[in-house]
């Protein structure tokens, strides 16, 4: 017998604020095409003035909640994957604890940037495999504009504001690679590129400061350790790039999306591609792309999903599950 942890429901949320690119016009020195052939992006997502991460993840948990038939009782622990905490304490989680309702179990948030949702899902994966928790609800839940600096060209008009969450749910499997649930992870960093992605305050500032990129240098790096985490991740399941029904990558750049698959040796019509529509939402990309995929009909029961991406720190994972 081997306890799998998997996906019981999906679910996400968007603001209501559609920002298309035309409105950076009046910012900065750009244009919609200048962003498009440049990230893929042509529209994104803004919270509105006292919206918070808390309340955006506390939708999208209602809404994988809904999908998967149970209420927030049900649930023994909540994480959430965030670099946009409304707090430097209390967590996230616990706020989105107290939105639900929920008044047992344990919340906490996990920081990995961009590639906080893998993170956060081998968290809770291993909660679940450990026999500590039956279900965890895994969300993402991100406002980057609010760390934007809305001079710099080259990143405030790549990122946007959303939330996805799963619910993950012990099951028991064969322990074959036909199980469904988490099959595989595999997790990285290495904090000797900080500078090359990052936010610029903190309490050693005394302010929240806002994120700086250095988009060549991040690019350079983002391919090849895509692909190395996605292909480790399935070596550790005992599977291969052509057991894959789809990629369902973090939502950066269309130009690594494309480029992942191709050093993959996946068609892009394995990939679950939202990035036109919600730009760079960090820790929330992953799960947002996910529940749309399922929305599309893209995404169905017994579908072989990896899941990969990379951010600051650097840190970069992915993760391997049978749908």
């Amino acid at each position: 017998m081997t306890i799998r942890a998997v996906v019981r429901g999906v679910g996400h949320y968007l603001p209501e604020r559609v920002v298309p690119n035309s409105e950076f016009e009046a910012l900065v020195e750009t244009s919609d095409e200048w962003i498009k052939s440049r990230s893929g992006i042509e529209r994104r997502h803004f919270a509105a003035p006292g919206q918070t991460t808390a309340d955006l993840g506390t939708r999208a948990a209602t809404a994988a909640l809904a999908d998967a038939g149970l209420a927030a009782d049900d649930i023994d622990a909540i994480i959430v994957a965030t670099s946009t905490a409304d707090f430097t304490f209390p967590s996230c989680a616990t706020m989105i604890q107290a939105g639900l309702g929920m008044t047992q179990g344990f919340a906490f948030d996990v920081q990995a940037v961009c590639a906080g949702f893998a993170f956060a899902l081998t968290n809770a994966n291993a909660l679940i495999v450990s026999g500590q928790a039956n279900r965890v609800l895994v969300i993402g839940a991100e406002t980057f504009s609010r760390l934007m600096d809305w001079t710099d060209r080259g990143t405030c008009v790549l990122f946007g504001d959303g939330a996805g969450a799963l619910v993950l749910e012990a099951q028991t499997g064969t322990g074959t690679t036909e199980d469904r649930g988490i099959l595989a992870t595999d997790l990285n960093s290495d904090g000797r590129f900080k500078d090359i992605l990052h936010v610029d305050g903190g309490t050693s500032t005394g302010t929240t400061g806002h994120l700086r990129m250095e988009g060549k240098e991040v690019f350079r790096h983002a391919i090849e350790k895509l692909a190395e985490t996605a292909h480790r991740a399935l070596d550790k399941a005992g599977l291969n790039a052509g057991d894959v029904d789809w990629i369902v990558p973090h939502q950066a750049n269309i130009r690594i999306i494309e480029g992942t698959a191709k050093k993959m040796q996946v068609a892009m019509d394995r990939v679950v591609v939202t990035v036109q529509d919600h730009g760079n939402t960090s820790a929330a990309s992953i799960p947002l792309a996910l529940s749309v995929g399922k929305a599309r009909g893209q995404i169905k029961t017994g579908d072989l999903i990896v899941t990969e991406a990379i951010g600051g720190g650097l840190a970069w994972g992915a993760v391997v599950l049978r749908w």
